[in-house]
């Protein structure tokens, strides 16, 4: 059998700490090389250093200069997306055949959500993850694409405040309007939107999802049997997250249309609620931040599955 690949996940902070000790405690296929910040004072370089893991405060340049570098294969990016834009380039100048796993919205690769789309970009050079909100919701929003055609879908983000960080706060308008073309490229929806709440409640309230679509008129049973899968296929990797109640219905008669402004006038069809909740697995995040454990939690599925295929193709 192959070595396992080596990976480095470039930021330090919340998310990339996170991710290191995700791969850390379960990489079959990844194993956690270097990480590249550039707050030397940073919990996660400390950390990182002391389970042996190659550190730089140097951000990106400092990673290409670590002996461990040639030997990388996946880079994960949980800086911001115009951090991102800028390693993007300058990895792909220096190792064109590097995978990077974009955890920012910048979206220069195409979008994955792991039980909708992950297996169809395994040998993209570089694949976004969306944002948290993408990726708690999309998997509901294909659910019901996938047995009725949905006109419309929108999604409440709501996570807490302390959950937020600089670089979450940095990129608000990226991480809607990236959202809402995934909800569309990736969900199935004629058109999406996204909007996300930051909750200063305390205690900290764990992240709150509300899906809404307006689909044809379809079986309200199989809808909801389709959604309830997805759950399912998403716990395989998040096990906090869950449905807070049953799928909800509400039958818009075409005699009584309603208005969805910059959608249409006179919409009818069958109007679906979903209600989650995302509890994270507290590795090194608290458990109400589970808007940042979906995403490392996805990110980690995704970049296994890149790694998994990798080493296939290097064993042959």
């Amino acid at each position: 059998m192959t070595r396992k690949l080596k990976a480095a996940v470039i930021g330090s902070g919340n998310i990339g700490t996170d991710l290191m000790i995700k791969i850390l405690r379960h990489g079959r296929h990844l194993e956690m090389a270097a990480m590249a910040g550039i707050d030397a004072a940073s919990d996660g370089l400390a950390r990182a250093a002391r389970m042996g893991v190659a550190t730089t405060h140097e951000g990106v340049e400092g990673l290409a200069r670590l002996p461990v570098f040639a030997d990388i294969g996946i880079v994960f990016d949980a800086t911001s997306a115009s951090a991102h834009v800028k390693n993007d380039a300058f990895l792909r100048a220096l190792r064109p055949d590097i995978r990077l796993v974009d955890l920012t919205p910048a979206a220069i690769g195409p979008y994955c959500i792991p039980p909708v789309n992950g297996l169809e970009h395994l040998d993209a050079p570089n694949v976004n993850m969306v944002t948290c909100g993408g990726q708690a919701t999309i998997p509901m929003v294909a659910a019901v694409s996938r047995v009725a055609k949905v006109q419309y879908a929108e999604i409440v983000a709501s996570i807490s405040s302390k959950s937020a960080g600089p670089g979450t706060r940095a990129n608000i308008d990226e991480f809607t309007e990236t959202t809402s073309r995934a909800i569309e490229a990736v969900g199935g929806a004629a058109r999406g939107k996204a909007i996300i709440v930051l909750n200063p409640a305390e205690p900290p309230l764990i992240m709150r999802d509300t899906v809404y679509t307006l689909s044809e008129l379809a079986s309200e049973e199989r809808i909801a049997d389709s959604v309830e899968s997805m759950v399912a296929e998403v716990q395989a990797y998040v096990p906090g997250y869950r449905l807070k109640q049953r799928v909800q219905f509400d039958r818009i008669d075409a005699g009584r249309p309603i208005r969805i402004p910059g959608v249409g006038d006179r919409l009818h069809g069958l109007k679906t609620s979903i209600f989650l909740e995302v509890e994270g697995a507290a590795h090194y995040l608290p458990a109400y931040a589970g808007n940042l454990d979906i995403m490392t939690s996805a990110a980690l599925r995704t970049a296994e599955s890149m790694a998994a295929r990798m080493r296939a193709a290097a064993a042959v």
